[in-house]
């Protein structure tokens, strides 16, 4: 989407994509493709310089769990784990960020072609948070801003003010699977932006496959922070939401 967005608005695209990531359908909708291993950043850096490109963005994310089976850094990488250290997201990519921007490539917000899909306040859909369900909201939206300014998660399950999950390396889906299990039906999922977030990359997303994570385990609530989420194939998410009786609102 982010491709297609930047094609409609007169860039030629070059994309890097890392293997079993990047679904390969982005390959049908950018000028260059280039495959990499999570850590590869020499490699970015040469392709990057090579075709000339000057201004990049970071768009979607990499499965944390990836970096136990998949990582590959090489020497440009490995000297910014040294200085930055393993292990905080922020701070990782920033120093890649900076490492890019030392070679001359910029790094755009995230939102730079995407501004449109950031989530407004309120119901988005044809259901509304009961008083309870707005209690579980706010006490979810605090537990999540915490998580997030230990840069452990995003995302947090709760039900009658109580935490049955908390986001980690195991992401969005399997945090909603597993919270919801503990929970029972009418899990709340409450999903944000890290306090002092750079937007410029890492901002929180939902879309169709998350209402159909939800919809497994008949969580009703859906919470996202408004402005800073980025929701995708909105009105079909939407739909299929206010068919299985969830309420999709924006803190």
């Amino acid at each position: 989407m982010c491709a297609q967005a930047a094609r409609r608005q007169g860039f030629e695209v070059v994309a890097v994509a890392h293997h079993d990531e990047t679904d390969p359908a982005l390959a049908d909708q950018v000028t260059e493709i280039h495959w990499v291993y999570v850590g590869q950043l020499g490699k970015i850096i040469r392709i990057f310089k090579s075709a000339g490109v000057r201004r990049a963005l970071m768009a979607g994310g990499v499965n944390r769990g990836r970096l136990f089976t998949h990582f590959r850094p090489d020497l440009r990488a490995l000297s910014i784990l040294r200085r930055a250290g393993p292990g905080r997201d922020d701070q990782l990519l920033r120093a890649v960020a900076a490492e890019l921007e030392s070679e001359g490539i910029e790094i755009a917000p995230a939102t730079l072609f995407l501004e449109e899909l950031l989530a407004p306040s309120g119901a988005l859909g044809l259901h509304w948070p009961d008083p309870e369900q707005m209690e579980d909201i706010r006490f979810g939206f605090n537990i999540a801003k915490e998580i997030g300014r230990l840069d452990i998660g995003q995302c947090v399950v709760v039900r009658h003010q109580v935490v049955v999950a908390l986001e980690a390396v195991e992401g969005t889906d399997e945090t909603i699977r597993r919270g919801g299990r503990l929970a029972g039906p009418g899990a709340i999922v409450v999903k944000v932006c890290k306090p002092g977030q750079d937007l410029r990359f890492d901002l929180p997303a939902v879309g169709l496959h998350t209402i159909e994570v939800m919809r497994e385990v008949e969580a009703k609530v859906l919470a996202v922070e408004a402005g800073k989420t980025l929701i995708f194939d909105r009105a079909e998410m939407i739909r299929r939401a206010d068919q299985a009786g969830i309420a999709v609102w924006g803190v």
